[in-house]
């Protein structure tokens, strides 16, 4: 029972650390590869799969912001969701590679939304981000106990 939560925890940490939340997952990871009681390859696996989703539930909430966007309470200016969206076309999706990128990778993904990127795009972009990085520090990390 305890290796279980404790995969739900790496999970829901990794799946939060995606969202516009501020939080990381990376330690997590880390300290669950230095205990030597889980597979590698399982942590690496559950940590992409939760900070994915966590880029796919900024995505969806990038496609109905729109909605909002002249409200008053918009927690964001029209002038800055303006400059996101000339950002994002400037670079286009390839920007989604940088989607792991501390401190702009989320909003990257929330702006795909925004700018009705397709979902398998989405996916298939952030997933090799992400799941590269992690499997960079798996190894950078499993590599530095040999």
């Amino acid at each position: 029972m305890f290796e279980l939560t404790s995969y739900l925890g790496l999970f829901l940490a990794a799946f939060a650390a995606a969202t516009l939340l501020p939080m990381q997952s990376e330690a997590a990871l880390v300290a669950m590869l230095v205990s030597g009681h889980y597979l590698p390859e399982a942590l690496v696996a559950v940590a992409t799969v939760g900070n994915v989703l966590g880029s796919v539930a900024n995505w969806v909430l990038g496609r109905g912001i729109e909605h909002f966007r002249h409200k008053r309470w918009f927690p964001v200016s029209e002038a800055k969701l303006e400059k996101a969206q000339a950002i994002y076309r400037r670079y286009g999706f390839w920007s989604l590679l940088l989607s792991w990128v501390p401190l702009i990778g989320d909003p990257i993904t929330l702006v795909a939304g925004v700018m009705r990127e397709p979902f398998w795009r989405l996916l298939l972009l952030v997933t090799l981000a992400k799941g590269g990085r992690y499997v960079l520090l798996a190894l950078v990390v499993l590599g530095g106990m040999a």
